[in-house]
C-alpha cells in the first residue's frame, strides 16, 4: 500500500459519518451508532520519506509481509455509513457491521468465502475511509473482495465519493458477459486471508475486483458504495452481491 499524507481542510469525516444512518434490515434505514474498527494484523516493517510543499506532507509508505497496518491506520473499509439490503438478503446480516471491516478473508480460487453480507436484489452498502483515505496513484487504487468461484459470480456496481454526498460510478455492464462483464465487481476470486500471507493490498497477488479512480476523473474518495445489480441469483437469504471487504491500494492519511 503507497500511503500520501495530507492535512484535512474542510471535510469533516467523523461529523459527516456521526449523521449517518446504519439501517441493516427490511430495506429500511434505522438510526444507530456507527462502530470504527481497526484489525489486528501484524505489525510490517516499513521505511518512510516525508517532504512538505504546500502545507502537505506527503509520505510515501512501502510495507513489507502483509502490508496492511501502517502506524497511521489500516487499508480497509472502518464503518458502515448505510445499509439497505433487497431481496433475498439475509446471510451476514446478524454479523453487521464488523463482517465486511477490516481485511478479506478469501476463500482461494476454488471456493468462495462465507465472511460476506448479501446485499440481496438491488441492495446498497456504504462504507467509509476514516484513516487512510483513497488517492488516484499510479495504476490501481481500490480492491472489491466479493466471494465468487469458477461458474459462480455475482455482479455489484462501485462508486466513490470524497463527502458522502455526490457520487461517481464506474461503469459497469453486468449484461456484457462476452466481455467478462467489465467495470464490474464480483468477478475474480478473493486469495488474501490474514492466515495465508498474501497482501491485501497488492491486485497483482490478492484477487478480487480492481479499479483506478483515473478512470472516472477522481483524485480522492473517502466513502465507498457498492450497489447489487439485479442481474444476480436471489433464492433464499444469499440473494445477490456477497461482499467480504474492500482494501486501499493508494491511499492518503485522514488527519
Amino acid at each position: 500500500m503507497r500511503i500520501r499524507h495530507y492535512v484535512k481542510r474542510d471535510l469533516f469525516l467523523s461529523g459527516l459519518v456521526g449523521q449517518m444512518a446504519f439501517g441493516c434490515s427490511g430495506g429500511s434505514t434505522e438510526s444507530a451508532s456507527l462502530t470504527t474498527t481497526s484489525s489486528a494484523q501484524t505489525t510490517v516493517s516499513e521505511t518512510a520519506e516525508s517532504s512538505t510543499t504546500s502545507g502537505a506532507t506527503e509520505t510515501s509508505v512501502s510495507a513489507t509481509e502483509t502490508g496492511v497496518l501502517t502506524d497511521v491506520g489500516d487499508a480497509f473499509a472502518d464503518a458502515v455509513v448505510s445499509f439497505e439490503p433487497g431481496d433475498g438478503a439475509g446471510f451476514g446480516a446478524d454479523v453487521m457491521p464488523d463482517v465486511v471491516l477490516g481485511p478479506p478473508l478469501g476463500g482461494g480460487a476454488y471456493a468462495g468465502g462465507a465472511d460476506v453480507v448479501s446485499l440481496g436484489n438491488g441492495g446498497v452498502v456504504v462504507l467509509a475511509l476514516l484513516d487512510i483515505g483513497l488517492v488516484d496513484g499510479p495504476g490501481v487504487d481500490l480492491l472489491i473482495f466479493e466471494n465468487p468461484f469458477p461458474g459462480w459470480i455475482e455482479l455489484g456496481e462501485v462508486a466513490v465519493s470524497e463527502d458522502g454526498v455526490t457520487w461517481v460510478a464506474f461503469p459497469c455492464e453486468p449484461y456484457d458477459e462476452a466481455q467478462g462483464y467489465p467495470g464490474c465487481a464480483g468477478i475474480n476470486p478473493v486469495l488474501s486471508h490474514p492466515d495465508n500471507g498474501i497482501d491485501a493490498t497488492d491486485p497483482n497477488v490478492a484477487g478480487g475486483d480492481a479499479f483506478d479512480l483515473a478512470q472516472i476523473g477522481v483524485k480522492r474518495a473517502r466513502f465507498v458504495r457498492i450497489t447489487d445489480t439485479g442481474t444476480n441469483t436471489y433464492d433464499g437469504t444469499s440473494g445477490g452481491f456477497d461482499l467480504d471487504a474492500l482494501a486501499v491500494v493508494n491511499g492518503e492519511v485522514i488527519d
